[in-house]
């Protein structure tokens, strides 16, 4: 059966569990997915190898990173670079897309102390870097942002040099700035901050040096953000009151465009054609949401 969704010039098929794996493979939990610029696949999961890479087909490619990723989180790839958190051992590296390490953020392994003591609580206070950081990606000038969020409450900004520039953000349920889990985070090419406040079920949006600007609400738990060419953003988002899990379509403004029922996704992405690649925790698997709806 064909499953379509969405409206209009955002309509979709799904291609449910799209990723051919080799014979005997299955995947661990999947945290997220990202495509280069020939729109390779790269699915990141919590399992080895971390990382695995198919064509656009779904066609299995090769795999890295045995034994380097302690906790795979989360992955932006910009200007073909790979920009992985490490959540548990509190670090954010950067790679080429054959695995070789660039930079690392952090020291692996020690954690800042901000009080917490489960993962995911409102932490007691914020602090420096890292303590369960959960995405990384550049800004236009090649800044370095990270969510720092599992147990901490800050987005942090790093020179391309990797030097600590400043920090932001404190632990609470609805102040500008303050966050419970910020979960993932997007700059834009004017170099705005989307941070994901996923437990406050809002998106948060700074300047680049970190000044709130405007925030969208009204959604479940985003868990991931993503944006394409033509500034559309695309959010996955946790169940919501008696609503299951969606992908919200929306422009710039924050207002829903359309909405795809989902398997719960926690990582999303979108290619250069306009699909939209799921990372699945839960089923352990890859559904990829083809566009159908044509531009006038």
């Amino acid at each position: 059966m064909t499953i379509t969704a969405g409206n209009g010039q955002h309509t979709y098929e799904l291609i449910q569990d799209w990723a051919k794996l080799p014979d005997s493979e299955t995947f661990g939990i999947v945290s997220t997915v990202a495509t280069d610029s020939e729109d390779r696949v790269y699915v990141l999961q919590r399992k080895d190898p971390p990382v695995m890479v198919f064509d656009s087909n779904g066609n299995f490619l090769n795999s890295w990173g045995n034994g380097n990723i302690n906790s795979p989180h989360g992955m932006t790839i910009t200007n073909d670079i790979v920009y992985i958190t490490d959540r548990d051992d509190s670090v954010a590296i950067s790679y080429t897309l054959d695995g070789r390490p660039v930079q690392v953020y952090g020291q692996r392994g020690r954690h800042s102390d901000t009080g917490a003591k489960n993962p995911g609580d409102l932490v007691p206070s914020a602090a420096v870097p890292f303590n369960d950081p959960t995405e990384m990606a550049p800004g236009p000038n090649g800044d370095i942002y990270v969510s720092d969020g599992y147990r901490n409450a800050r987005v942090h900004r790093f020179s391309p040099d990797g030097d600590l520039i400043n920090s932001w953000g404190e632990p609470g349920n609805g102040g500008h700035g303050q966050f419970h889990l910020p979960h993932s985070l997007l700059i834009d090419p004017d170099g705005k901050v989307y941070v994901c406040d996923r437990a406050n079920r809002r998106v948060q949006i700074f300047t680049a040096g970190g000044e709130f600007i405007t925030m969208w609400t009204g959604m479940g738990g985003p868990n991931d953000i993503a944006r394409d060419s033509n500034g559309v953003f695309y959010l996955c988002e946790q169940a919501a009151d008696d609503d299951g899990p969606v992908v919200t379509i929306r422009d710039g403004d924050g207002s829903v465009m359309a909405r795809l029922e989902i398997r719960h996704a926690h990582g999303l992405w979108v290619d250069s054609t306009g699909d939209i690649y799921l990372g699945l925790t839960t089923d352990h698997s890859v559904d990829k949401w083809v566009r159908k709806g044509k531009s006038s």
